[in-house]
């Protein structure tokens, strides 16, 4: 189940922070008219990447949403692979099912050691607020 959502928090500078019951971060911070999302993954999804791209994009679309934006706004993502040459392909066929193809953001995709083994890929998405 899923913790319960705090209301959202601004300082000074108009910076919004959402979902913030991690102690170690935010999932979402709002400045300047972006939308800066955690980086998402989905180990639970099982030990294939096509599973766990898609959970970790359906998370990246629920974050979007709390923050009152979308996929369709998206300005740049970043994806972090355990295995570059082997799941490449297949993370991409899933990216490119969900990817809006009328508004694809920039992308950066690149091999990283995991924070624990059974992980095989992360995603952050950056997006443009909904205003």
């Amino acid at each position: 189940t899923r913790a319960a959502v705090r209301a959202p928090t601004r300082n000074a500078s108009g910076i919004v922070r959402l979902e913030t019951d991690d102690p170690r971060m935010s999932k979402i911070v709002i400045h300047n008219d972006t939308v800066y999302t955690s980086g998402q993954t989905a180990a639970d999804a099982g030990d294939c990447v096509k599973l766990q791209t898609q959970a970790c994009l359906d998370k990246v679309d629920a974050l979007l949403e709390a923050a009152g934006t979308s996929k369709s706004r998206a300005l740049s993502a970043t994806i972090w692979l355990k295995d570059i040459g082997r799941d490449f392909a297949a993370m991409n066929e899933v990216w490119n099912g969900w990817v809006d193809p009328e508004d694809k953001p920039v992308r950066a995709t690149v091999e990283s050691p995991m924070a624990r083994p059974s992980i095989l890929v992360e995603i952050q998405v950056f997006a443009a607020t909904g205003d």
